[in-house]
């Protein structure tokens, strides 16, 4: 550990050794005889501060300084009762336990996430922007990279991974959400992680299992979308930072260079965190730790490089979320969206809120990564638009750590060393509490667990489209969408396995061939459907008027040919089924066959 690294935790009770309630064994060392060194102060054995036992020096440690400098001499702790489990081990600077006890607290949380995140992750139907998700990382990269040159290349990554896997597990709804269902589950056992890196591993263990129960956490992890990645990313990039403070080498700073751009990769909304990371940056120089602040601007710098390009070329394709103006309310109803309901962001948020004077030096930097990104993003929605909770999903983490500090430091005099005696019993009753913390998280979010099950909000039954389509479907039907909800795309995805499909009679220009996300439609809509007998009309309106999405031309050409002889109104959608009328297969010269006129042969 460098001299001059922070120490892994600065809250707890000031009359306590080194200022750490429930986390003793940190402050003092108790050994026996004297060191004569100045610089150290003299230690005479153990006892407080003014008497033996104690540094002469007070400003120098326990509580006085950011750093010490361990001395040769074997030490034991001052305190005579085991250390509370998962304190930061003074000879490494990281947490006790070693790799078995860290794989268990990974493990753990991000094993019951997966569970509650794979539980009906296929049931839900696929929404507007997962459909964008599909067919983008359906495309050829020949086509994906005119797509990008034009809208998402912010998203290129992800597409080429989707692309990726896609070509190996298929395209059913549960494979295309496996990638994100992994990404979002490991997010649980990275926030443990960070938690008892930089707290204790009651801390980190509450922080990820409480983070696996809440309702974004199924929700996202369910989402055809990089929103998990972002979080994933966020998390490791902030635990590499963490432990290059604790124990720097140039393989752990390495590591920190490469997870740079994957934040920005996953999505460029998460750059912010990048702000939190300077805090803590800023912090170790302050404690003394001079070469932290090169390490830092090389890491930033090189990983930088890789993230601005995409970003320079994205900045002028901001165009297509220019839709999302937040408003006031928006920023009210910003807690409630982010935890995905009242009932857990009211208790995550006030505990977190109280976390901060428990967390010590580490509130700084937590303070800003839940604040800085929503009032950077709202402060800049005019411009940049970027306010919205699923780009802001990577600050949830931390406000549950921040929760989670709060819970296991109130627990303190109950748990921790205030207890009085027998150790064992209070470490167990420690994880008790953790425990009914956990279940009452649960509690809360099971609402809004089954809410993330069922389909988004306000999105159309497509796929009980497809099913009625395909029970009715004849050779030679055409489809016509009317809407504003993507129906081309959606119809697509939910016919991708028919072969005997209606053909889209009105696509004049596929997607592909204008590199965007939708077709131009045929300028002459009585030519194009000259050879549909049938139409399927999928209409999205919001009137209830199943013409009122088309253009005026097209929706007389169809009213003039054509008449519907069934409809069926699904959820947000209304599946016509028209038919050619008499007057439309008649010969278009006027010429009847009129009996008066007929010539017999005689």
């Amino acid at each position: 550990m460098s001299s001059h690294a922070p120490a892994p935790y600065g809250g707890g009770y000031p009359d306590t050794p080194g200022g750490h309630d429930p986390y003793a064994g940190q402050g003092a060392y108790a050994g026996q005889g004297t060191y004569a060194d100045p610089a150290q102060g003299t230690y005479a054995g153990p006892g407080g501060y003014g008497a033996p036992g104690q540094y002469a020096d007070p400003g120098r440690y326990p509580g006085g300084q950011d750093a010490y400098a361990p001395e040769p001499a074997a030490a034991q702790p001052a305190d005579p009762q085991p250390a509370t489990d998962g304190t930061a081990d003074p000879a490494t600077g990281g947490p006790k336990g070693g790799r078995l006890a860290g794989a268990a607290v990974f493990l753990v949380p991000t094993a019951l996430a997966f569970a509650l995140i794979l539980r009906g992750i296929g049931d839900r139907q696929l929404w507007r922007d997962e459909h964008a998700t599909w067919w983008a990382a359906t495309l050829s990269f020949h086509d994906l990279s005119l797509l990008i040159r034009s809208i998402d290349v912010v998203f290129t990554p992800y597409y080429v991974l989707m692309h990726l896997w896609i070509a190996v597990a298929g395209d059913s709804p549960t494979a295309l959400r496996i990638p994100g269902a992994v990404a979002m589950a490991a997010s649980a056992g990275l926030l443990a992680l960070l938690g008892r890196r930089l707290f204790t591993t009651q801390v980190g263990l509450l922080a990820g299992l409480a983070f696996a129960v809440v309702p974004v956490t199924t929700r996202y992890g369910q989402e055809i979308r990089p929103y998990a990645f972002a979080v994933a990313a966020v998390l490791l990039s902030t635990l590499l930072l963490a432990r290059a403070l604790d124990k720097p080498s140039f393989k752990v700073w390495v590591a920190y260079t490469l997870s740079v751009p994957l934040i920005g990769w996953s999505h460029l909304a998460s750059m912010a965190v990048l702000g939190a990371h300077l805090v803590m940056i800023l912090i170790a120089r302050r404690a003394g730790d001079k070469i932290v602040g090169w390490a830092y601007a090389a890491a930033c710098t090189l990983g930088l490089c890789f993230v601005i390009p995409m970003a320079v070329s994205g900045s002028g394709q901001s165009g297509q979320i220019a839709w999302n103006n937040p408003v006031l309310k928006d920023l009210l109803e910003f807690p409630k969206n982010l935890f995905g309901s009242w009932a857990v962001a009211v208790p995550v948020m006030a505990l977190g809120a109280l976390g901060l004077f428990f967390a010590g030096r580490r509130a700084l930097p937590l303070a800003v990564w839940i604040v800085l990104p929503p009032v950077a993003t709202y402060a800049t929605a005019d411009q940049l638009h970027l306010f919205l909770p699923r780009y802001l999903l990577y600050t949830a983490p931390a406000w549950v750590l921040l929760a989670a500090v709060a819970v296991v430091r109130i627990a303190g005099p109950v748990a921790g060393a205030k207890a009085g005696t027998g150790a064992a019993a209070r470490r167990g009753l420690g994880w008790v509490l953790v425990a009914a913390a956990v279940a009452g998280i649960a509690f809360q979010s099971l609402p809004g667990i089954r809410e993330t099950r069922q389909n988004a909000l306000g999105e159309p039954d497509f796929r009980g489209a497809a099913r009625l389509i395909e029970a009715g479907q004849k050779k030679g039907d055409g489809i016509v969408f009317s809407g504003v909800m993507s129906e081309r795309r959606a119809m697509d995805y939910e016919l991708r396995d028919d072969a005997g499909r209606p053909s889209d009679s009105l696509m004049y220009r596929t997607p592909q061939e204008l590199g965007s996300f939708g077709a131009l439609e045929c300028p002459d809509a009585t030519r194009c459907l000259e050879e549909a007998d049938r139409l399927w009309l999928v209409s999205t309106t919001l009137d209830g008027q199943p013409f009122s999405g088309m253009p005026k031309t097209t929706a007389t050409a169809i009213q003039k040919s054509f008449k519907a002889v069934r409809t069926t109104k699904l959820e947000y959608l209304q599946l016509v089924l028209l038919e050619r009328t008499r007057a439309a297969t008649d010969d278009p010269s006027g010429d009847k066959d009129d009996a008066a006129k007929r010539k017999v042969h005689t």
